[in-house]
């Protein structure tokens, strides 16, 4: 596996106005409706309309494909609702070619996993020796598109992996939006997901800055940032602060890579998993297994052995916000569905309306016969509602959805107990009561 490197220098690049001053016109350049994964209002979408969040990890399949299948179905075993996989363009490691991909495809397909694609001889461009560029990632991309063309529904690509080091990353923002084009230009309709430069980590805030130019760039407005956490992100604020610029301006965000601890400093895996919960945001740790160079404690199970899971394998499949705990299958896959299953609760939500203004007091009862340590419930109002403060919980809203999650001294509902939240808010219609409420992904019967 390549080593990260810890990002330390800074600029930034506008660079594709003469593309815009070529764009069509309104009326023409609105995007047709996506016959897969799609983004709206910030939130990325599976097939069936359903919001979708990344739970799942990195699996190297360039570098141990004979690992791959028996690989696939330890981690869905494990609760993952996605892989990100590891392919190589043939530049700098040997060529994972179209019917190799295809196969990759059939087995995520297999094993109900959401499969993002991605190219990793970008990696580090610039600074790297041996890296190649983002344009040279389009050409693999196009190379192999009879392996991807029609899955839109199953498979993300995620363009190239790190595609800048420190040195030459005031590129990004127009050979990203760039890279995008052309793969539009070429037929492609998938998601697409972008990294961060700087070795991923983005300390430049290169990609926090200019990722709404990139989103607008794409003619189908289906693009996905993805940050790569290390030693860049080592406390609870910067986690926070990163992820919140996104979710702020309804830009879609996903945690590509982290880890728990790392050569270049020590990612605070704790609330990189805590925010990505609060905030609805996806994330696929890095690695499964295989990991070399000095990183060997980035692997989740030893020997690529689900039955010897390291202490990080353990943390981020069953730990607190790990994958068990808050990944849901992709409704694409049948019975995974867009109707959550039933969970053991039931939520009263009171509301007292002073027909512009309200306040609503919620109720979280725990049916069931186990503690609850841990929560976020979702609903939707009904209205055209503003949520205002919040007490005894954190929330946020996107559009009509909000999604409240614990404080620490809220964290646990006991078997039989209940947890209480309340919020104010403003609204220029009559308020009412959401229709449904879903708890770490479940539905709830109304109190």
């Amino acid at each position: 596996m390549m080593r990260k490197r810890l990002a330390t220098a800074a600029g930034a690049l506008l660079a594709f106005a003469a593309s815009l001053l070529a764009a069509p016109s309104s009326a023409q350049a609105q995007p047709q409706a996506a016959p897969g994964f799609h983004v709206a209002d910030g939130r990325l979408l599976d097939a069936n309309g359903a919001d979708f969040v990344l739970r799942g990890v990195n699996h190297a399949h360039a570098w141990y494909p004979t690992r791959t299948a028996q690989a696939l179905k330890d981690i869905k075993a494990l609760g993952a609702n996605s892989v990100r996989v590891v392919l190589a363009t043939g530049d700098r490691w040997t060529r994972n070619d179209t019917a190799d991909v295809a196969a990759v495809v059939a087995q995520c397909k297999q094993n109900r996993l959401v499969c993002v694609l991605e190219a990793h001889d970008t990696t580090g461009y610039g600074e790297q020796a041996g890296a190649v560029t983002l344009a040279r990632a389009v050409d693999y991309w196009i190379g192999v598109k009879d392996a991807v063309q029609g899955q839109e529904k199953y498979v993300i690509l995620n363009i190239g992996n790190e595609p800048y080091g420190n040195s030459g990353y005031a590129s990004w923002t127009s050979d990203t939006a760039n890279a995008v084009a052309r793969l539009r230009a070429a037929g492609f309709r998938h998601t697409l997901m972008v990294d961060a430069p700087n070795w991923g980590q983005d300390w430049s805030f290169t990609m926090r800055d200019h990722a709404a130019e990139v989103f607008a760039a794409d003619s189908e407005r289906n693009t996905v940032f993805s940050i790569h956490m290390y030693g860049v992100f080592n406390t609870a604020d910067k986690v926070k602060s990163y992820l919140d610029r996104f979710t702020s301006q309804r830009l879609p965000i996903v945690v590509g890579e982290f880890g728990s601890m790392h050569s270049d400093g020590d990612p605070d895996e704790d609330a990189i998993m805590s925010t990505a919960r609060q905030l609805g945001v996806g994330y696929l740790g890095w690695s499964w297994s295989g990991n070399g160079g000095g990183v060997e404690y980035l692997d989740m199970a030893t020997g690529f052995d689900a039955a010897r899971l390291t202490s990080w394998g353990q943390r981020i499949f069953s730990g607190t916000d790990g994958i068990k705990q808050t990944a849901k299958e992709a409704g694409v896959f049948g019975d995974g569905g867009t109707t959550p299953a039933p969970a053991s609760c039931s939520v009263d939500y009171r509301l007292s309306d002073w027909g512009t203004s309200f306040n609503a007091d919620v109720t979280i009862r725990n049916t069931g016969t186990t503690a609850v340590k841990g929560w976020q419930l979702a609903f939707a109002f009904p209205g055209n509602q503003k949520l205002g403060s919040v007490w005894n919980a954190k929330a946020v809203q996107q559009g009509s959805e909000v999604r409240a999650t614990n404080e620490s001294w809220t964290e646990t509902i006991p078997a039989g107990g209940s947890v209480s939240f309340g919020f104010n808010g403003s609204s220029a219609t009559a308020n009412g009561v959401p229709a449904a409420f879903t708890l770490n992904g479940g539905t709830c019967a109304k109190g």
